[in-house]
């Protein structure tokens, strides 16, 4: 499953909502770390239906409101997800979602939630650390040296963002 099926999860646990108030909860807080449009929401929430992660409580008004909420293989599903490895690219997407919904596990699952999450920003962080490593020996032609210090500025940043997201993990209260 997606990310973002997982993140629907876990707005899901928080309450039961239409797609109207997933579109909503996505713009009021989740689009800051993960965006997501309503038909990519949909999609989504159609699969996680399919798959009896979520189920369609009675439609509720006189527009017949479809209301879901998470099933217990869903909740299976969310937990599992929450406390596994980080795994994909995007890194800070992983890490704010699971981050996000922390509250939802248990105190004692939250600390291996976090152990994840370090562990996959010290593999990114190691990652870049070598690439700068080979990038300081190579020889860059004068023609190609805008190009290069550009690049570099590229590298550190993605350095300084990574051992500022370690750090905060680290320090932050749990």
């Amino acid at each position: 499953m997606s990310t973002m099926a997982f993140v629907i999860l876990g707005l899901l646990l928080l309450r039961p909502m239409s797609l109207y108030d997933l579109v909503r909860a996505f713009e009021a807080g989740v689009s800051l770390f993960y965006s997501a449009s309503s038909g990519s929401l949909k999609r989504a929430l159609d699969g996680l239906l399919r798959e009896g992660h979520v189920e369609v409580e009675d439609a509720t008004g006189g527009r017949g409101r479809k209301v879901y909420h998470v099933t217990p293989a869903g909740l299976e599903s969310f937990r599992t997800w929450m406390t596994s490895e980080l795994t994909g690219g995007g890194t800070e997407t992983a890490a704010l979602s699971r981050l996000f919904f922390l509250g939802l596990l248990e105190p004692a699952e939250r600390s291996t939630v976090s152990e994840h999450i370090e562990a996959r920003i010290r593999t990114d962080l190691a990652r870049l650390e070598e690439l700068s490593a080979l990038v300081d020996q190579q020889d860059i032609p004068d023609e190609l040296a805008d190009v290069a210090r550009y690049q570099r500025q590229t590298l550190d940043y993605g350095l300084a963002t990574t051992r500022f997201a370690l750090d905060w993990f680290r320090t932050r209260d749990a």
